[in-house]
């Protein structure tokens, strides 16, 4: 075994205490209070898409780090966000014990319910350090998860150019 007195594990446990209080700061913020603090009443009504937002989540199974990135779009409906308080919904939502599906899905639905608008989409893209490191070991899988609501969900010209969007890269 390993001898817990040596210099470079002394401070370990409150090193690892810390980086868990980190990686987990998500507890300690409301994302739905986040959306709600900067809705702006606006007559747009196009698709509004944030994309490539980094994500860092903790795999709730195995307690190991996945990363990658969500793409989120609405249709607004008379109100919009502060573009940054869609990059901080994902971030806090992110920033708790996690599997992707449920990330996916708490994003949309905090959206939906806070803006109300035609329709949501999000798309996650990820690699999983519990399949990389472990179990099976494949280092270049990613993980593909969405959840779409209202016209993105009723309507394939929508998620196509959605789709189209996020995959092109216009800047």
């Amino acid at each position: 075994g390993e001898d817990p007195d040596r210099e470079g594990l002394v401070k370990t446990p409150e090193r690892v205490a810390k980086a868990l209080s980190f990686l987990t700061r998500g507890y300690q913020s409301d994302p739905e209070e986040i959306l709600r603090s900067a809705i702006f009443k606006e007559e747009y009504r196009q698709m509004v898409i944030v994309k490539d937002i980094d994500i860092y989540s903790m795999c709730e199974h195995h307690m190991l780090p996945f990363h990658g990135k969500a793409h989120v779009a609405y249709i607004p409906d008379g109100y919009i966000t502060g573009l940054s308080k869609i990059a901080r919904v994902v971030e806090t939502y992110a920033a708790r014990l996690q599997v992707q599906e449920r990330l996916t899905t708490q994003i949309r639905n905090c959206i939906q319910e806070n803006l109300k608008p035609l329709g949501v989409a999000v798309v996650i893209e990820a690699q999983h350090m519990c399949m990389q490191i472990r179990g099976v070991q494949k280092q270049n899988s990613v993980t593909t998860t969405s959840a779409f609501t209202g016209c993105f969900l009723s309507n394939l010209n929508t998620r196509e150019e959605f789709m189209h969007l996020i995959a092109s890269r216009l800047h």
